[in-house]
C-alpha cells in the first residue's frame, strides 16, 4: 500500500510539473514575465540539473528590468556550478544591459577561458553566443575547444559559418576547405555555400588556396582537386576545369564521365575548343567497347558543327571537313539505331549548309528504313525528310510524310510540329483558310514556340486575306517565303520587289523588310540585317513583327557584333515592354546572363 501511495505521489508531482513547466513557457511567450519568473524559479529549484529553467528565470527578470535580483541569482548559481560557462555569458549580458560593456567582455572572455574540454559544454557556449549574434566569441570558444580537445579540424565547418555571417570571406574558405578534408561528405554543402556567396574575387580567393593545399598535400587526395575543378567551372574557366578532370581522370582510373560533363559545359557556354578537347580525350584515351565513346564522338561531332556554324563564320571548306568528319563516323559504326541522329545531323549539314539536297534525303530515307530506330526519332527523321522534299518541290511526298507523324503522333509535339509544318505547306501552297483553321487549333498546342508561331500566320493571314479580293498579294508573299525556305534567296529578292512594286503602300510593307532581315542574316550581311530590323523598329510602331525584330536584332549583336551592352538594352526593352511575348522570358534570361547574374 506504501509503495502504490508512493508512486501515486510521484506520478502527481510529474504531472505538476509538467503543467507548470506548459504554463511557464505560456506565460514567458505572452510577455508576463512576472508570472513567468516566478514559475521558471520553482521549476529551477525543484530540478537544479535544468540549465534552461535557470535561463529562463533570469532572462524573465532581465525582461523586468530586476537587474539586482538577477546579478544576486547569477553570482549563487556560478557558486554553486562554476562550470556551466554558459552562466558567464548571461551574466555578461546583465551587465551589457546595464551599459557595463567593459563588465560584460570580462565575462565572454571568462566563459571562454574556463571552457572545460567537454565538447558538449563548448558547442553549448558557442550556440549561446550564437543566439546573441556575438560570433567573434563564439569563434574563440571553438577555436579554444579544438584546441582543448586536440582535435585541430573538429569545429572547422562551424567556425566557416561564423565567418560567413561575418562576412570575411578568406578565413570563411580556409575552414570550410578544412571541414571538407574532414568531412567529404560536406562538399556540397560548401559548393552551396560558395555559389551564394563568393563573387569572382572570392572565388579566385578559394582558388588561390586550393592550389597551396594541393601542393602541400601532393595531391593524394582527390577532395581538393575535384573541388578546384569545381571553381574553375564557377567562373567559366572550363579550360582549367578541364585539366584537372583529365588529371582526375588518370589518378582515378576513371572512365571518362568526369571528362565528358567538362566538355558538355563547356559545349553549351560556346567554349567550343576546350568542349573538343573533352570529347577527343575519350575518343582518343578509352576503349571503344566504352559506354562513353560512342558518346563523346557523337558530341564531338555536334559541336564541331556548333562551332562553324553557330557564328555563321566558316567557308565551304570547313564545312567539307566537318563532313568528312561525320562520314568517317558512319563508315566506322554504319546507319544503326545508335548513329542514327549523327545521320540526321549529316543530312541537315548537306541540305542546309551544302545545298546537296539529294544526300540529305538518301540518309534520312536510310535512317527512316532502319530497324530499331526509336519511333521518335524515326518520327523526326521524316519531318526533316519531309521538309527537303519540300525545299525539291516534291509537295505531295512532303504533305505524306507530315501526315504521316501528325496521325502516329496526334496528341505528343512531334505531331504537333508535323500538324504545324503540314499546315505551312499549305499557306505556301495558298490554301489560306484551311491553313488558317490549322493554325488556330494549333493556337492551343502545350508547345509555347508552335502555339506562337501559329498565332502569328494565323493573325498574318487575318490581317492580310482581305485586303484584295484575288489574295494575290499574299500569294506573292508566301511564295517568296518558301524560296527562302528552299535556299533560294536571289529569287525571294526578287520576288518580294515584286510584291512592293505592284502593291505599293501595302499594309505588308514592314513584313516585306521582315523577311529581307532574316534573308541578310543566312547570307552573313549583318550590317543590312541591323537596317532592317531597326527600321521596322523605328518605322512600323503597330508591327506584328516588332518583338521578333527586337530579339534578332539583339542576337544579332550580341553574337556577330560582339556589342555585349547593345544587346542587353534590346533585350531589356524586349521584356518590359513586350512583356506578353513569348520572347520576353528568354530575354530576361539573355538581359540576366549578359549583366552576369548567376543563373
Amino acid at each position: 500500500m506504501r509503495w502504490l501511495l508512493l508512486s501515486l505521489f510521484l506520478t502527481l508531482t510529474t504531472l505538476v510539473s509538467a503543467q507548470n513547466n506548459q504554463l511557464a513557457q505560456q506565460y514567458y511567450r505572452d510577455g508576463e514575465y512576472e508570472k513567468s519568473a516566478e514559475l521558471y524559479l520553482a521549476l529551477a529549484k525543484e530540478k537544479p540539473g535544468n540549465s534552461f529553467y535557470f535561463d529562463r528565470y533570469v532572462t524573465s527578470l532581465l525582461q523586468l528590468q530586476r537587474y539586482d535580483e538577477a546579478e544576486s541569482a547569477l553570482k549563487k548559481q556560478l557558486r554553486k556550478r562554476p562550470e556551466e560557462v554558459s552562466l558567464y555569458v548571461k551574466y555578461g549580458q546583465l551587465l551589457e544591459e546595464k551599459f557595463d560593456e567593459e563588465g560584460a567582455k570580462q565575462q565572454y572572455l571568462k566563459a571562454v577561458e574556463e571552457l572545460p574540454a567537454d565538447q558538449y559544454r563548448i558547442t553549448q557556449l558557442a550556440n549561446a553566443f550564437i543566439g546573441m549574434t556575438k560570433y567573434e566569441y563564439a569563434i574563440l570558444a571553438y577555436e579554444k575547444g579544438a584546441k582543448l580537445l586536440k582535435k585541430e579540424g573538429l569545429f572547422s565547418y562551424n567556425l566557416g559559418d561564423l565567418y560567413r555571417r561575418k562576412g570575411e570571406i578568406e578565413p570563411m574558405i580556409s575552414n570550410y576547405l578544412d571541414a571538407i578534408r574532414d568531412q567529404p561528405k560536406r562538399v556540397r554543402q560548401v559548393q552551396t555555400y560558395f555559389q551564394r556567396y563568393l563573387d569572382k574575387d572570392g572565388l579566385l580567393e578559394a582558388q588561390k588556396q586550393l592550389y597551396a593545399r594541393i601542393q602541400e598535400s601532393g595531391e593524394k587526395d582527390p577532395t581538393y582537386p575535384e573541388m578546384l575543378a569545381w571553381v574553375f567551372i564557377q567562373r567559366k574557366d572550363y579550360k582549367s576545369a578541364l585539366r584537372q578532370a583529365r588529371a582526375l581522370d588518370k589518378r582515378l582510373d576513371e572512365e571518362g564521365e568526369r571528362v565528358l560533363g567538362i566538355g558538355r559545359m563547356a559545349a553549351n557556354a560556346r567554349d567550343y575548343e576546350t568542349a573538343i578537347a573533352a570529347f577527343d580525350y575519350i575518343t582518343e584515351n578509352k576503349n571503344p567497347g566504352g559506354g562513353l565513346y560512342l558518346e563523346a564522338k557523337r558530341e564531338g561531332l555536334l559541336t564541331r558543327r556548333r562551332a562553324i556554324t553557330d557564328g555563321y563564320d566558316y567557308t565551304r571548306e570547313d564545312l567539307k571537313i566537318l563532313e568528312a568528319a561525320y562520314e568517317e563516323f558512319l563508315a566506322e559504326f554504319g546507319t544503326n539505331p545508335a548513329s542514327a541522329r549523327i545521320a540526321m545531323q549529316l543530312a541537315e549539314l548537306e541540305a542546309i549548309y551544302l545545298n546537296d539536297l539529294d544526300k540529305a534525303v538518301k540518309l534520312l530515307n536510310d535512317v527512316v528504313e532502319t530497324k530499331g530506330v526509336h519511333a521518335k526519332i524515326q518520327a523526326q527523321a521524316k519531318i526533316s525528310l519531309a521538309d527537303y522534299y519540300l525545299m525539291q518541290g516534291e509537295v505531295w511526298e512532303s504533305t505524306l510524310l507530315y501526315s504521316q507523324v501528325d496521325k502516329k503522333f496526334k496528341e505528343d509535339l512531334l505531331g504537333h510540329e508535323a500538324r504545324f509544318r503540314n499546315a505551312r505547306l499549305s499557306y505556301f501552297r495558298g490554301d489560306f483558310e484551311w491553313a488558317q483553321s490549322q493554325f488556330d487549333v494549333l493556337k492551343a498546342s502545350t508547345s509555347r514556340l508552335i502555339a506562337n508561331d501559329a498565332l502569328d500566320l494565323s493573325v498574318f493571314i487575318m490581317d492580310n486575306l482581305g485586303l484584295d479580293t484575288s489574295a494575290l498579294a499574299l500569294q506573292t508573299y508566301a511564295d517568296a517565303e518558301l524560296l527562302v525556305f528552299q535556299n533560294k534567296f536571289d529569287d525571294a529578292f526578287a520576288k518580294l520587289d515584286e510584291l512592293k512594286a505592284k502593291f505599293p503602300g501595302h499594309e505588308l510593307e514592314d513584313d516585306i523588310v521582315y523577311l529581307k532581315s532574316n534573308i541578310y542574316v543566312k547570307l552573313r550581311r549583318y550590317d543590312e540585317a541591323v537596317a532592317g530590323y531597326q527600321s521596322i523598329l523605328d518605322n512600323y510602331p503597330e508591327s506584328i513583327r516588332l518583338d521578333n525584330s527586337l530579339w534578332k536584332l539583339a542576337g544579332i549583336y550580341e553574337n556577330q557584333l560582339d556589342d555585349k551592352e547593345k544587346a542587353k538594352q534590346l533585350y531589356e526593352t524586349l521584356f518590359i515592354d513586350y512583356s506578353g511575348s513569348i520572347l520576353a522570358v528568354e530575354a530576361r534570361k539573355k538581359y540576366r546572363e549578359l549583366r552576369g547574374d548567376a543563373l
